[in-house]
């Protein structure tokens, strides 16, 4: 699975992956005639094995969820509140400079209310009263920890497998190594939601991939994806034609010097016209019915999370593999306690919606749902107010996944009794990368891109499968 890399176009390539490349793949997200252009080729090699999942639903909880106030319970921090957290605890472990200057670290105990949920007694804050009744699905890892402290570095290292940017994204390495299954819409879809700190594209570029791998932003107002519609005075006959005279003289071109990217700028504008006739159904959501719309809590033609969550299923129920959801403002620096049951009330009832309606649509069982941040946060608060806060904490922290080969009903990990530190069996972003693509029958030891002399791969040289998770 290894594709050699064009050194004499570098310069090229370099200029295509950046605004000129991001305005190429998004113009590569249209949709389908069919019988105009063949089928976009693919470098994929297949699975490795037999997968679990076919697609991926990936929930991201951009800002950093607080552990402590979601799903790792602290009973004996109560005694300690207002207490000085003791050294020894925190250890080697470095400080933002959002509190490093504070006097006092002082524990911050949990105002939250705990229920336990299912069979399995799954503990979680109690105002998960919808995903709770999932909670024999999940399994969730409450001893996931990561190196970056801050918010870009951390979200690219779970996105990327680096804290640098540059390096392709788990989607896109998804698509280079399954390819397509609808080659009427991308592999690798993104939705955003809610506002607080930034999304940027490159958290779900293909860096030194092909482009044809790169993720393609769906937008809530307007065209479904930039540049969807013809412009005044074109009709889909002549963009057809359009489309096809272009193909054949990039065709000419590659013939010409061979640079690979001129392969994938032809499947870009053949997709990008084949998405025309797919995305406008398949996003419009006037189509579901209204209890569809009600469990998810989903107003058609308004932005939001839910909305996301319904498109997602869409999406997967199409053929799309890896859909990215970024709900944005779970960065609680202040008043953590309102803050985060907001964030719950917001997001956990169409959080189990999708679990729902994916198990009564029967694609639960090869869907692979991922809930999760980029890192935790702190035990002690952060003085703001008279409430407190929690800085950034990338010691530990909870995510949960479901369906797709997930064993349900399990707790994976354990932290110490301050959730400052992995007490067992600890989990970095490494060994979920190379869970998520064991699902999805990939080895991610050999799911690699040759690029300047070296043999890539999304976990770099590290990961290891949790295979205590996997049904």
């Amino acid at each position: 699975m290894q594709q050699p890399q064009q050194d004499p176009f570098i310069r090229r390539q370099f200029l295509q992956r950046s605004s000129l490349g991001l305005g190429a793949a998004a113009v590569a997200s249209l949709a389908s005639d069919g019988a105009l252009f063949a089928s976009p080729a693919s470098s994929a090699a297949g699975p490795h094995f037999a997968p679990t999942a076919r697609r991926i639903i990936y929930l991201f909880m951009s800002g950093g969820p607080s552990q402590l106030d979601l799903f790792d319970r602290k009973p004996g921090l109560h005694k300690l509140h207002g207490t000085e957290l003791p050294k020894s605890v925190i250890g080697k472990q470095r400080l933002t400079t959002m509190t490093r200057g504070q006097a006092k670290l002082l524990v911050a105990a949990d105002r939250q209310k705990w229920q336990r949920f299912g069979e399995s007694g799954q503990e979680m804050n109690a105002e998960f009263r919808h995903l709770g009744q999932h909670a024999d699905q999940m399994a969730i890892i409450r001893s996931v920890h990561t190196e970056p402290i801050n918010h870009d570095p951390a979200v690219t290292f779970m996105q990327t497998g680096s804290p640098n940017s540059g390096r392709p994204a788990m989607g896109a390495w998804m698509s280079y190594g399954l390819g397509p299954e609808n080659c009427d819409l991308p592999e690798f879809v993104v939705l955003l939601s809610n506002g607080g700190q930034p999304v940027p594209s490159r958290y779900w570029q293909n860096g030194f991939l092909p482009s044809r791998h790169q993720g393609v932003q769906f937008q809530s107002k307007g065209d479904p994806v930039l540049f969807l519609s013809d412009p005044k005075g074109m009709d889909r006959t002549n963009r057809g034609r359009m489309v096809d005279y272009i193909s054949r003289l990039n065709r000419l071109k590659h013939e010409q010097v061979k640079d690979p990217e001129i392969e994938a700028r032809i499947d870009a504008y053949q997709l990008a016209y084949r998405m025309q006739a797919s995305v406008p159904a398949l996003t419009d959501l006037t189509t579901e019915s209204k209890q569809t719309l009600e469990m998810y809590g989903a107003n058609p033609g308004q932005q939001s999370f839910a909305a996301n969550c319904l498109l997602a299923r869409r999406l997967a129920e199409s053929g799309v593999r890896f859909v990215q959801l970024y709900d944005r403002g779970w960065d609680h620096h202040s008043d953590t306690t309102s803050n985060v049951q907001n964030k719950i009330r917001q997001t956990e009832k169409s959080c189990a919606a999708l679990l729902t309606d994916l198990k009564e649509r029967g694609l639960l069982d090869d869907t692979l749902v991922i809930w999760g941040g980029e890192f935790g946060r702190t035990t002690y608060g952060q003085d703001r107010g008279k409430t407190y806060g929690r800085d950034h904490h990338p010691g530990c922290f909870s995510m949960w996944m479901a369906g797709g080969g997930i064993r349900g009903g399990v707790n994976y990990g354990r932290t110490d009794d301050f959730s400052y530190n992995v007490a067992e069996n600890g989990v970095t972003p490494h060994d979920l990368q190379a869970t998520i693509l064991h699902c999805m029958g990939l080895d991610h030891k050999q799911l690699t891109y040759r690029f300047k002399g070296r043999d890539f791969r999304l976990t770099d040289v590290a990961g290891n499968v949790v295979g205590e998770i996997l049904g």
